[in-house]
């Protein structure tokens, strides 16, 4: 043993000095090939070389010392080659090869010659000490004596070439391998140490490095030639002895799970799940089609080709990155669209032993994956399968195992997260519809017998589905419909409870009707491409999905209809109306009813034929032509067929603007809001009664507004109506708010002229001008005979025709006035909602926040709220650009910023407040906004300020992305309003400058800041 060191010490002073001389040689080189001889006399001393092959590249003079130079022996080489790369000479070499002549000399060197006595100290050595000497060089600092640029060139290429192009990883394992006689704790530090520094060459390239250098390519061939390690079935290579335990296991595992770490860590486990799933996958399909009969785990554990997966999860130490890789490989293996059978002998290959040994796997598997990731639905029932049941399933269905207990204990923890009503208020959606897939799939495994033996469990599971069966959201209530459905079956197959129309049938839909994750990425990958619209497209946007939403809030029956309203054509006040054409008959109908009888009688006096007396029930209801009978027939409630008739023509009658209208208008909301049109229609046409309602309210606000507010406002807090009721109010509201916006109505069109003109002409003054066309003859006065008292004289002349023109009549009259109004006299007068919207607004804000009997905004009837709080931003958006928009503003934004109502709970009510907040944006003019400023309100200007913070801390820390979205919108509309109010203020600062006026002194107390940028008001 000493002489064996002693001999060693010997051979590495020998190559230190041989080393010296080859750098000394070469710096005192005049010509490359004294540099090329130099190194071929220390090359021949470690490597198999042909010298032949040098011959062509060096001159003639160098070519005899190169052929004639001794060839050591085959083992005295390897002595040689060991005790070089195993002391100090390699590293004293290389760091000469790497700075000083590849900054000289390596230029010149021909192709030959760098391959055979320079690249082969790098290719040919020594993978674990090469790749520690060749990183560091990546990091080299400029200095006078290297050429930076040729250094790192160089050191990437070698890096290329030594560990992808010579697959140096793989001979770095092997090398691990042949040490593992000598393994020491010693050793495990000079492992991680190298996979530290592999993992480590993509950051440190240079921007301009070969792509194989980069992330994603680099990580990708160092685990090709890391996996095929396990396709290599050495059984020298991890024979039994080695993975009996862990304190003995190979140092070429150990390796591989370093390396699999320091990448995982770096981002890239997507990179190795994707090499990993299909080798383990085929290798699962191979055994599970060859190996029908026996048992397959006994397979996979007797078989030397399974022993590297068995084991490499397990060399993985990291537990971070046993995480990512285990999300990577359930994304990868549902890709692959394996079954349930290979997934779970896919992961019991992989992960069975850590998750017997390993509690981290354990909860990772139970507690993670379950209750803090989102994973497809068959990851989902592939983790139930292996960590819940931990039994193979059958080929088509997934079976419950022998861990009954296991079974129970997950189903109680995954319940006690469920049925909290405050998840469903703040866990983001796709969370709840996960948890809600595990919990009905974990129902499904279970039986009668089962349910009997936990605590708790049907009560969590009536809480939970209560809690969401009261959502605004349909996808919620849709996973308590499924929840219960499974829970039923287990109570009793043979009666299934069904609550939900689209809960059809014996399989349960667990996606919820979701989007898979393949359609999923297609849809972001397209509306990445899309450009955003602009600001007012935004806000219609983000009010219609809000609409949407809000839809969901009532009960089957009692579904609120936000129908756009038909245009109706302008009614003439003056015109008489028949108030009985109002009706589906008309009069000349009822006089062709009454000849029709006649004619009936008279021919009946002939007849022998028996007349028949019954009576038509049609013929006996009476007709509802007066807003009176309206009245007095909904407020029969045992009339279903008079409320029918009612709701017929109540809508047409309040259009139709009579005089009593103004009297009645008070009764008639009252009464068409206290109306039960589910009770008394028809069976399948309570919507179209509920429409037929909701229209004639609409046109009621509309047509009369003041008298049908101040009613419809009382009834909004009143303890006599329902939830339903309160909604309906809101939308009627709503709607008429719109239809007011969006008027039209003809005024004569105001024109102002001078008072005095001027005549140039020589005519009379009171004669019309002589100008028109040529051949126009003379203007004659003409006589009237209708009358005795003349106020106008009229007068005509004749005008020639047109070429082409039929002429259809001889002249042309000119009077003071025409008859009829010409169409550039008329005005078309738009938005009447403006001088409305205190009244619609005000009342309605007044006394949200106190509790009454039956009435909770803040709590319980949160959907009212969230109604109230929409309506009052689409009136908000009807007075766009009006002073009243600014002067109910301010009172609307202190009613957002009330922490009861910004703050909400529920996400319903929360993204209401940020749609509102957006309509107030777009209402606001940016003068009016600069006005408010210059006047020192500072109301506006604190509600603006908090209308960016609120958005900004949405999109922070708000889980639900519908809110995260419409938090962008609001900031961006936001950013844009203070960009005007900016220009607006600095126009009307370089007005009073010119003026000579100074602004006022407070105006620097209001500020609005613009989101990104340093600008402020």
């Amino acid at each position: 043993m000493e002489d064996s060191t002693k001999k060693k010490r010997e051979m590495e002073t020998k190559l230190l000095e041989k080393v010296s001389e080859v750098i000394s040689a070469i710096k005192s080189a005049k010509h490359v090939d004294e540099v090329v001889c130099a190194l071929h006399s220390l090359a021949l001393l470690l490597f198999p070389l042909d010298s032949s092959l040098l011959s062509g590249s060096v001159d003639r003079r160098y070519k005899e010392q190169v052929l004639s130079a001794k060839v050591p022996s085959e083992e005295k080489r390897r002595e040689w080659w060991q005790a070089f790369y195993q002391g100090a000479a390699f590293p004293t070499l290389a760091r000469f090869l790497l700075l000083d002549l590849a900054s000289n000399w390596l230029a010149c060197f021909p192709l030959s010659a760098r391959i055979h006595v320079y690249d082969v100290f790098f290719v040919d050595g020594l993978a674990t000490e090469v790749v520690q000497t060749l990183v560091p060089c990546l990091r080299q600092n400029a200095t006078d004596d290297h050429d930076v640029n040729s250094v790192h060139s160089n050191t990437e290429r070698l890096l290329v070439l030594c560990l992808l192009e010579n697959d140096g990883v793989l001979h770095m394992a092997r090398e691990f391998w042949q040490s593992k006689n000598s393994f020491s704790e010693r050793l495990t530090p000079v492992v991680s140490r190298v996979a530290q520094i592999i993992a480590s060459i993509p950051d440190k390239a240079r921007l301009g490095a070969p792509t194989s250098l980069s992330s994603h390519s680099f990580f990708k061939q160092i685990t090709i030639q890391l996996l095929s390690v396990a396709e290599e079935k050495d059984e020298k290579l991890f024979d039994n002895g080695t993975l009996c335990n862990r304190s003995d296991m190979g140092d070429a595992l150990l390796f591989v799970g370093e390396t699999f770490s320091r990448i995982c860590r770096r981002g890239s486990a997507d990179v190795i799940s994707s090499e990993i799933t299909p080798r383990v996958l085929r290798h699962v399909r191979s055994f599970l089609s060859s190996n029908i009969d026996s048992s397959v785990a006994d397979v996979f554990e007797s078989d030397p080709g399974s022993r590297f997966w068995l084991k490499m999860i397990e060399a993985i130490k990291d537990p971070y990155a046993v995480e990512r890789l285990s999300e990577q490989l359930l994304h990868y293996l549902a890709i692959e669209h394996a079954s349930d059978v290979e997934a779970y002998w896919f992961f019991w290959l992989l992960f069975h032993q850590t998750f017997k040994n390993q509690t981290s796997v354990r909860s990772m598997f139970v507690d993670k994956f379950l209750h803090w990731k989102i994973f497809p639905i068959c990851c989902l029932r592939w983790i139930l399968q292996f960590a819940v049941l931990e039994c193979p399933p059958d080929a088509s269905s997934l079976t419950k195992g022998l861990n009954i207990r296991g079974l129970l204990d997950t189903v109680q923890r995954l319940l006690a997260v469920w049925s909290k009503k405050e998840y469903v208020q703040s866990a983001p959606m796709e969370q709840q519809t996960y948890l809600s897939a595990a919990v009905g799939l974990c129902l499904e495994k279970m039986s009668k017998k089962d349910l009997d033996e936990t605590k708790d469990v049907m009560h969590l599971i009536l809480q939970g589905v209560s809690c969401r069966l009261e959502s605004p959201n349909n996808l919620v209530r849709k996973m308590a419909s499924s929840v219960a459905l499974a829970f039923s079956k287990v109570i009793d197959p043979k009666n299934p409870l069904y609550l939900d129309d689209s809960c059809t049938g014996d399989i349960i839909d667990w996606e919820f009707g979701m989007p898979t994750l393949e359609k999923r990425n297609l849809d972001t990958s397209i509306s990445k491409q899309k450009d955003g619209h602009e600001s007012k497209t935004s806000s219609s946007a983000q009010e219609k999905g809000f609409t949407c939403t809000a839809k969901n809030a009532i009960s089957n029956n009692l579904k609120s209809k936000n129908k756009k309203l038909s245009e109706f054509k302008f009614v003439d006040p003056d015109e008489i109306i028949d108030p009985a054409t109002l009706n589906n008959e008309s009069v000349s109908d009822k006089d062709d009813d009454d000849n029709a009888s006649e004619n009936s009688d008279s021919s009946s006096d002939s007849s022998l034929q028996p007349y028949d007396l019954s009576d038509d029930d049609t013929d006996l209801k009476k007709k509802i032509s007066q807003l009176v009978d309206v009245v007095g027939a909904l407020r029969k409630s045992d009339d279903a067929d008079g409320v029918e008739r009612a709701l017929d023509v109540a809508e047409k009658l309040v259009r139709a603007s009579p005089d009593e209208l103004s009297h009645l208008a008070g009764d008639l909301a009252r009464t068409l809001v206290q109306v039960r049109c589910s009770d008394l229609a028809v069976e399948g046409e309570e919507d179209s009664a509920e429409d037929k309602r909701q229209r004639a309210l609409v046109a009621l606000l509309a047509t009369c507004p003041l008298e049908s507010l101040n009613t419809l406002n009382k009834l909004l807090y009143s303890p006599n109506v329902d939830i339903s009721q309160r909604i309906m109010i809101l939308d009627v509201m709503t709607d008429a708010a719109q239809e007011l916006a969006n008027s039209k109505t003809i005024k004569p069109k105001h024109q102002t002229g001078p008072l005095i003109s001027s005549i140039s002409e020589s005519q009379p003054w009171f004669l019309p001008s002589s100008r028109g066309p040529a051949g126009a003859s003379s203007w004659k006065e003409i006589s009237e005979t209708e009358t005795l008292l003349n106020w106008s004289t009229r007068y005509e002349r004749e005008l020639p025709s047109k070429p082409g023109q039929i002429r259809r009549g001889k002249t042309r009259r000119w009077s003071l006035r025409s008859s009829n109004i010409q169409e550039s006299q008329i005005e078309w007068s738009h938005n009447k909602f403006p001088v409305y919207a205190a009244a619609f607004m005000l009342p309605a804000m007044q006394g949200f926040d106190k509790k009454r009997h039956g009435v909770d905004l803040l709590g319980r009837d949160f959907i009212v709220l969230g109604k109230l709080i929409h309506m009052l931003g689409v009136c908000m958006k009807c007075a766009s650009m009006h002073p009243e928009a600014s002067s109910l503003a301010p009172l609307l934004l202190d009613l957002l910023r009330s922490r009861e109502v910004c703050h909400h709970k529920e996400a319903y009510v929360r993204r209401a407040v940020l749609f509102t907040a957006s309509c107030i944006l777009v209402a606001l003019h940016p003068s009016n906004v600069a006005s408010s400023l210059v006047e020192g309100n500072l109301e506006l200007s604190i509600g603006l300020e908090w209308v960016r913070t609120f958005a900004l801390q949405v999109i922070e820390s708000d889980t639900d992305r519908e809110c995260y979205t419409m938090a962008m919108t609001c900031l961006q509309l936001h950013s844009e309003m203070a960009l005007q109010a900016t220009r607006a203020l600095e126009s009307a600062e370089t007005t009073f400058k010119a003026k000579g006026v100074g602004l006022p002194s407070n105006l620097s107390k209001g500020t609005i800041k613009i989101p990104h940028s340093i600008v402020e008001l």
